[in-house]
């Protein structure tokens, strides 16, 4: 049975029991139609805002250098002693801070106590004997060529003068023997830390084997290592900005220099001193990385500076964008903090 509808303004009524409905509302048509219009502008909107944040990376990464290719460097002074002996004393511990001149080592003196008092008998030998000497030549020289000759008279001048240098000589075995006898304590040449402590007490010392390495907290600086296509526009006293792997916090510093050459593989000669040509030539040049120095000025607090650990470096451009999360300053006004350059690792260092 086929549908018949009945219309009668302003209802209309079905035959098979779907009762009365109303006509279609203008209003709700109207709504409709602005809820569309409303989509399609959310989606031109959101898809604008997109190309524009992509335009707004392509420029900063164009514009300000930054890479994240650095690393945390740092001076080690390598303690090595200067005479052999066993170690008696070791007051230090692995990763403790130590202060310029204090004690690291002990090496046993008692060889080197003896030295210093044998040294100290021959002086007085040497001068007693030399005093002798003279004397004896200044004697000579007062009699006339009738009691003595002139060669005697030489012969004593020299004897005197060959004394003077034997106590000349004594003195200065004096002087290392208590050059030696200090030896045997070494004393820290920096304000740093301990690293990788392996002498023991009871270890024996050899001249010239490093014993203690200590990592100078006061060198602290970063190498970026940016590539070739971005060193136009990286100049000396630059701003920048260092973000280390596992902080959030962002350290202050500035462009100290360019490294001024990297390694050259096509320059190492072979054995016949010709230079060693690569004979491969790809179509794609990956640009090469060049070290640049920056200078930390200030470090926030609770950060700990490790020689070797990851950072990300920015170099503040005069656009003022920001790149990897951190905030860039005008180029025209860095701010430069000297007073602690190592972070909380030199706060103690005083």
């Amino acid at each position: 049975m086929s549908n018949v509808e009945l219309s009668l303004a302003p209802f209309t009524i079905n035959d098979n029991g779907g009762g009365v409905t109303s006509p279609p509302n203008k209003r709700d048509s109207k709504q409709k139609s602005s809820h569309r219009i409303a989509r399609f502008l959310i989606t031109i909107g959101t898809a604008l805002v997109s190309i524009l944040l992509a335009w707004a990376m392509w420029v900063a990464y164009l514009g300000a250098p930054w890479t994240r290719d650095g690393q945390v460097r740092a001076y080690v002074v390598t303690m090595a002693s200067e005479v052999a002996g066993r170690v008696v004393e070791l007051p230090v511990a692995d990763n403790q801070f130590v202060h310029k001149g204090e004690l690291l080592m002990t090496i046993d003196p008692t060889d080197y106590r003896i030295a210093v008092s044998l040294a100290e008998a021959a002086v007085q030998q040497a001068q007693a004997n030399a005093q002798n000497l003279e004397k004896e030549a200044k004697r000579r020289q007062e009699l006339s060529t009738l009691s003595t000759s002139v060669e005697e008279k030489q012969s004593y001048e020299s004897n005197a003068l060959a004394a003077r240098a034997s106590y000349q000589q004594a003195v200065s075995n004096l002087d290392q023997a208590r050059v030696n006898l200090d030896r045997t304590r070494i004393l820290s040449p920096v304000d740093g830390y301990v690293t990788n402590l392996l002498t023991q007490i009871g270890d024996f010392a050899t001249v010239g084997q490093r014993a203690i390495a200590i990592v100078d907290a006061n060198s602290f600086w970063v190498d970026g290592y940016f590539e070739e296509t971005s060193l136009e526009k990286i100049h000396e006293g630059d701003p920048a900005k260092i973000k280390l792997m596992g902080y959030s916090e962002i350290i202050h510093g500035h462009v100290g220099g360019l490294s001024r050459g990297i390694n050259v593989p096509n320059a190492q000669p072979d054995q016949a001193g010709l230079a060693s040509v690569n004979p491969i030539f790809t179509w794609v040049r990956l640009a090469q990385r060049v070290p640049v120095r920056i200078h930390i000025d200030q470090v926030p607090d609770g950060i700990r500076l490790v020689a070797g650990i990851t950072a990300t470096v920015q170099i503040d451009s005069e656009h003022g964008i920001a790149v990897s999360g951190m905030r860039a300053t005008p180029k025209s006004s860095p701010e430069h903090d000297l007073k602690n350059p190592g972070g909380d690792l030199s706060k103690s260092v005083k």
